[in-house]
C-alpha cells in the first residue's frame, strides 16, 4: 500500500493535501504517482454502492468523508521511473501549460488558519515570482532539509534568496530555514527542469532548477504560518497519528488516558530496572 494512502486516524495522508489546495481555492489537481501506487488513484474513485449504503443507514459523517473526496477535479499521471522530485514535477508540464502553479508533496501536512498554499497564493500576488514555503527547523536537523541562503528580509516573512542547499551539514548550513513540501513556482521552472543534470543518485534534483531560475528570475522563501507534519517516516508518521488522535472528538479523551498508561508503564520499568 503507498504510504499516501496510510490513515492519520481516519483519514489518508493525501486527503490531508487534497483538502489543503481545495481551501487554497485550487480547482484543478494533478496528482503524479508511479509505480505500486495506483491505490491512490481508486482512493478518490466514485463508490456509489457504499455511498448509498452510508446514507441508508443515517452514517452522515462518513458519507460525508467519502463525498469529499470524489467531487475533486483531480488528475492522474504517472511517473515511468523514480528520478528524482524535480523530473516528477516536469511530468506534469502539460497540465500546468503557462501559468504558475503550486507543488504539495505527499510526505508534509500543514496545519494552518490560511491554508498554507493560500499563503504562498498571496504572496506571489505581491511579487510575480517564485515563492519557496519555509520554516525553522533545528539547527542539527539541517542536513535533512533544502535550506535557503537568505540575502534579507524582503517583507514580514518573505525573503530574498542568495541560493538553495541540498541537505547540508550542520556546520555548513547557510541558515536554519529549510524547505517543507511547499511550494509556488512559475512556468519558466520546466526549462531548467528540461536541461537539468543528474545530481545526487542520479536524480533530478528541483533545488538545482531552483538555483538556476534564481539566477534569471528572482525566487522568494516565504515563513509560512501553521504547524507541519512530516509523515515521511516511520517515527514522524506514528506521531503525527498520535498528535491528530489527541485532537480527534471522538477517540482523544482514550488515546490520553492510553499514553498516560503507556507513560506510567513504561515509568514502572525504569524505576524497578535502577
Amino acid at each position: 500500500m503507498p504510504k499516501e494512502i496510510l490513515p492519520i486516524v481516519d483519514k489518508p495522508t493525501i486527503q490531508f493535501i487534497i483538502e489543503e489546495a481545495v481551501a487554497a481555492g485550487i480547482e484543478d489537481i494533478l496528482i503524479v504517482t508511479g509505480k505500486g501506487k495506483r491505490a491512490i488513484e481508486d482512493h478518490f474513485d466514485s463508490v456509489p454502492e457504499l455511498e448509498n449504503n452510508l446514507r441508508d443507514k443515517n452514517k452522515l459523517e462518513l458519507l460525508h468523508l467519502v463525498e469529499e473526496t470524489t467531487n475533486i477535479n483531480l488528475h492522474f499521471i504517472r511517473q515511468s521511473k523514480p528520478k528524482g522530485l524535480g523530473d516528477a514535477i516536469l511530468q506534469a508540464k502539460g497540465f500546468v501549460g503557462n501559468e504558475p502553479f503550486i507543488v504539495m508533496l505527499g510526505d508534509d501536512i500543514v496545519e494552518s488558519k490560511v491554508p498554507c498554499a493560500k499563503q504562498l497564493m498571496n504572496q506571489y500576488e505581491k511579487t510575480h515570482s517564485s515563492i519557496i514555503g519555509v520554516q525553522n527547523v533545528p539547527h542539527e536537523e539541517t542536513y535533512r532539509y533544502g535550506i535557503i541562503d537568505p540575502i534579507n528580509e524582503y517583507s514580514k516573512g518573505l525573503y530574498n534568496v542568495k541560493g538553495f542547499v541540498e541537505k547540508p551539514n550542520p556546520e555548513d548550513a547557510p541558515s536554519d530555514l529549510a524547505i517543507l513540501g511547499r511550494y509556488l513556482l512559475t512556468p519558466q521552472i520546466f526549462d531548467f527542469l528540461e536541461t537539468q543534470e543528474p545530481g545526487a543518485g542520479g536524480e533530478i534534483q528541483l533545488t538545482d532548477a531552483i538555483n538556476s531560475l534564481n539566477e534569471v528570475q528572482r525566487v522568494f522563501a516565504y515563513d509560512f504560518e501553521g504547524e507541519r507534519f512530516d509523515v515521511g517516516d516511520k517515527f514522524g508518521f506514528i506521531k503525527t497519528t498520535m498528535q491528530f488522535a489527541l485532537k480527534h472528538p471522538e477517540i482523544k479523551d482514550d488515546v490520553a488516558k492510553l499514553v498516560d498508561d503507556l507513560y506510567q508503564q513504561i515509568h514502572k520499568k525504569d524505576k524497578k530496572s535502577k
